[in-house]
């Protein structure tokens, strides 16, 4: 039996633990280490509480960036530090993984960062852009370790100098095969595509909606979905005007998403950058459903080209278009081998449990 460890979360929102981190910490529960979890307060707390957590409500703007604000949260996650006395600490996103380290380097504790994606922050350069890379570099550049989800993110904060040689790769978070099953393909003549994500532009719902008009109309027996939040609100017109003429299905956000995937053929993510691994991809790879994807990186990780599914430009919806009739021109049969190659693949490199397995190694040689 391992030596008990004092195990410190630092999250911004409860759906992302349970969404990606609930098997590692139900694992950590499980060998006998004392769990403590920092997350906003704003937020149900009994599910990891009955798994044997301890919740510690911290106060915190996930999307805030008042300085003061800011401060105060390196203010608190200090005391809790102070508190907990906590053997390792492990922070996603970016607030728990700059503050936190700001308080973990100050006190002499060991923090593990996960760059989940750096969003589209980095993607013009502006006073918020070195404002960020100000903040990673004179806090995630002296962590303990930093887990990168793609060689792009990875590559970027070296060439900037955000990180020594304290960085090691990830699969993404990985995915569980037991949650996400090979399904077969539905068996219907009518083609079916599905967007899961936020409706803004980073994400490219622009050439979704574009590429689902132009398919649409030259091929009837096609059906486009959209799922998540409309994030901007210039596009909330186009979104409820395509849903009325039939050109996408609007369902807004789904908790049974896994369902949609299963009902559908394909999965589409156009989007422009700033992915970690998408874990829409890892799960509707798993599912045995295809996957368009802008090339980018993350998406490409798992998206084989013209293997388990299509890549093209971001940005060009005349190239999602063009993949998407390819797709289209497939029968039935190489629809479904090709979804089977796609669960082949994330079953063998993106399996959820290597990336337990890295956290546990972390947290039981701290």
């Amino acid at each position: 039996m391992a030596e008990i460890k004092k195990i410190l979360f630092l999250s911004n929102h409860f759906i992302t633990l349970y969404s990606f981190r609930k098997e590692l910490i139900k694992r950590l529960c499980e060998r006998g280490h004392e769990v403590y979890i920092s997350r906003p307060e704003d937020e149900q707390f009994s599910y990891f509480e009955e798994m044997g957590c301890r919740i510690i409500a911290t106060p915190m703007s996930r999307r805030g960036t008042n300085p003061v604000e800011d401060l105060k949260l390196v203010a608190s996650y200090k005391r809790i530090m102070k508190d907990v006395k906590p053997d390792i600490i492990f922070s996603y996103t970016i607030k728990p993984n700059i503050y936190g380290c700001m308080a973990s380097n100050a006190l002499g504790y060991r923090q593990v960062c996960n760059v989940t994606g750096i969003g589209s922050m980095f993607f013009r350069e502006n006073i918020i852009t070195k404002i960020s890379r100000a903040l990673y570099r004179v806090s995630m550049k002296k962590a303990y370790k930093v887990f990168f989800q793609n060689t792009g993110d990875r590559d970027y904060f070296i060439s900037h100098g955000l990180v020594e040689d304290n960085h090691e790769m990830l699969p993404g978070s990985g995915v569980n095969l037991e949650q996400h099953k090979l399904c077969p393909m539905p068996e219907t003549d009518e083609i079916r595509f599905i967007y899961i994500g936020r409706l803004m532009g980073m994400k490219g719902v622009e050439q979704y909606l574009e590429a689902a008009r132009v398919i649409s109309e030259k091929y009837p027996q096609t059906k486009f979905y959209a799922a998540g939040f409309v994030e901007e609100d210039k596009y909330k017109p186009m979104v409820e005007e395509y849903h009325e003429k039939g050109i996408i299905e609007y369902l807004g956000f789904r908790k049974d998403i896994d369902r949609w995937i299963e009902h559908c053929h394909c999965t589409v993510l156009p989007s422009l950058g700033g992915e970690g691994v998408p874990n829409v991809l890892l799960e509707s790879a798993a599912t045995g459903r295809v996957c368009i994807a802008s090339n980018i990186h993350g998406s490409r990780d798992v998206v084989e080209d013209g293997v388990t599914g299509y890549l093209f430009t971001p940005g060009k919806s005349s190239e999602l278009i063009e993949k998407i009739e390819r797709f289209i021109a497939l029968s039935k049969d190489e629809r479904s081998e090709m979804g089977i190659r796609g669960r082949e693949k994330v079953a063998r490199e993106f399996d959820r449990e290597i990336v337990i397995g890295k956290y546990i190694r972390e947290a039981e040689q701290a």
